[in-house]
């Protein structure tokens, strides 16, 4: 900021009149130079008095002296100036005169909001700022933007934010260019990024961001000095939002799978159209498989099954127990593992506790169209031992498995599920009390891997489309 500039001789003469004090008070040098005093011309007389001691006092005493004054323009309009004066002093130490330099008050006070503006930013804010220079570096980084980023504040300086950020990184460039270029956009942007120091688990995070182009103040043309970055995270806020936003979606395809469900005269035809409905934003194929009718037992005997139905003590949700059903059935790291424990923890290998599961309704693998119901042959699917399928059977709760972050060659066929199947959700058809079968839904490696919304929204459709078999009669044919 310039300041005004004015000095006096020991005798009250103005000695020196400098270009911004002109501009303020628009008294020219050749006007101002050679005055005695202020008064009457540059100060009312009522005021003389009270400046000329104040300068008088500035010339007795040691450093500087602060005071605000009321000067008067040369049009005759008062303006109010901060002003600091110190004496000068000859060679042999007597003193020679004041020296006075004044700006404006709001200038000064608008200065001093700046710097303290600037100050409380990098030391106190809730929001991260990052001050980025042309090349796109970090060249200021306040205290919370660097617990965020998880680093110290000096080691981000002058780091490229490719060794800061794993994923995001190609937006927040972009964003960052576009201010350079255009200036700041209209509103404040939401940015998913990954910082490498969580690489392994992949934790997105959001940053709703806000950018705004520096240029230096000195310069005669605008030249961007870099960009401000201020951002705060708001993942918590964003996920919640979008759980709000999927259970609104989800409650709104039941509602309408019900409808359009109602209005279908033939049962088969309802379980299809809640299929439909269920796959639409939730997983790329569904299949649903009956459980046939195990052989007679002997005249007085009760089958396992049979005494499974008649004293469940679960219900339809008993598998949860004490500790969930995705706690007990869905925390292994592979497919593979999962389906080795299932094998061993089933009592029927291959077949499921004595009975084998029949494809009756699948949505087609191959190209997008409605569910069909499958041709009644009878035939079982050959699952191997230990398939999902089975698991979700005999325990009565949903499973799930994933092919792993490097899936196996054949990892889908060896489970007879399509193509490109990498998640897979197998949960149990139940209706008056019964198991019917078993309904499994298939994401492709586009999608993320079920986690236990997804469980309890199949349940949930499965429920429904087990109602509409069994009334079928599908399931005791």
């Amino acid at each position: 900021m310039d300041a005004a500039l004015v000095a006096f001789a020991a005798d009250g003469t103005v000695t020196h009149w400098n270009h911004e004090a002109a501009r303020i008070l628009g008294w020219t040098a050749d006007e101002a130079v050679g005055r005695t005093g202020l008064a009457g011309w540059a100060v009312r007389k009522e005021d003389a008095d009270g400046i000329e001691a104040a300068l008088a006092a500035a010339m007795r005493s040691p450093g500087r002296q602060v005071h605000e004054f009321a000067l008067l323009t040369k049009d005759g309009h008062r303006v109010l100036v901060r002003t600091q004066a110190s004496a000068v002093r000859g060679p042999g130490g007597r003193v020679a005169g004041v020296y006075c330099a004044f700006s404006e008050v709001h200038t000064q006070m608008d200065l001093e909001r700046s710097i303290a503006l600037s100050e409380a930013l990098f030391e106190d804010a809730s929001w991260g700022v990052v001050l980025v220079d042309a090349d796109l570096r970090p060249a200021v980084v306040n205290a919370h933007a660097a617990r965020t980023l998880g680093v110290g504040r000096t080691a981000l300086l002058g780091r490229p934010l490719g060794d800061l950020l794993a994923q995001g990184v190609e937006e927040l460039e972009c964003a960052l260019q576009h201010v350079l270029a255009e200036g700041a956009p209209p509103a404040a942007a939401e940015l998913w990024v990954t910082l490498r120091s969580e690489e392994a688990e992949l934790p997105r995070r959001c940053w709703r961001s806000g950018f705004v182009r520096l240029a230096s103040p000195l310069a005669e043309e605008p030249v961007p000095l870099g960009v401000a970055w201020l951002f705060q995270d708001v993942t918590e806020a964003k996920r919640t939002e979008q759980d709000n936003s999927l259970l609104r979606f989800r409650a709104h395809q039941l509602h309408r799978a019900g409808r359009a469900a109602a209005e279908c005269p033939d049962p088969a035809e309802a379980a299809a159209v809640h299929l439909d409905f269920a796959l639409a934003g939730f997983a790329d194929h569904g299949l649903a498989d009956l459980a046939t009718r195990p052989a007679p037992a002997p005249y007085g005997a009760v089958a396992d099954d049979d005494a499974d139905d008649a004293y469940d003590t679960y219900g339809t949700h008993g598998t949860y127990g004490a500790h969930g059903a995705h706690d007990i059935y869905g925390t292994e790291a592979t497919g593979d593992a999962r389906d080795r424990a299932g094998a061993q923890a089933g009592t029927g290998a291959g077949r499921g506790a004595g009975c084998a599961l029949v494809r009756t309704l699948a949505s087609p693998a191959g190209e997008p169209g409605p569910s069909e119901a499958c041709t009644a042959t009878g035939i079982p699917v050959p699952y191997p031992p230990g398939h999902p399928a089975f698991q979700a059977f005999q325990r009565r709760g949903p499973v799930r498995t994933s092919a792993g972050a490097a899936p196996a060659e054949g990892w889908a066929a060896a489970r007879h599920w399509p193509d490109g199947t990498v998640h897979g959700l197998c949960v149990v058809l139940r209706s008056r009390g019964r198991t019917l079968g078993v309904l499994t839904f298939l994401r492709s490696p586009a999608r993320r891997p079920f986690d236990r919304a997804d469980a309890d929204y199949a349940e949930e459709v499965a429920a429904r489309i087990a109602a509409c078999l069994d009334l079928s009669g599908a399931a005791s044919s």
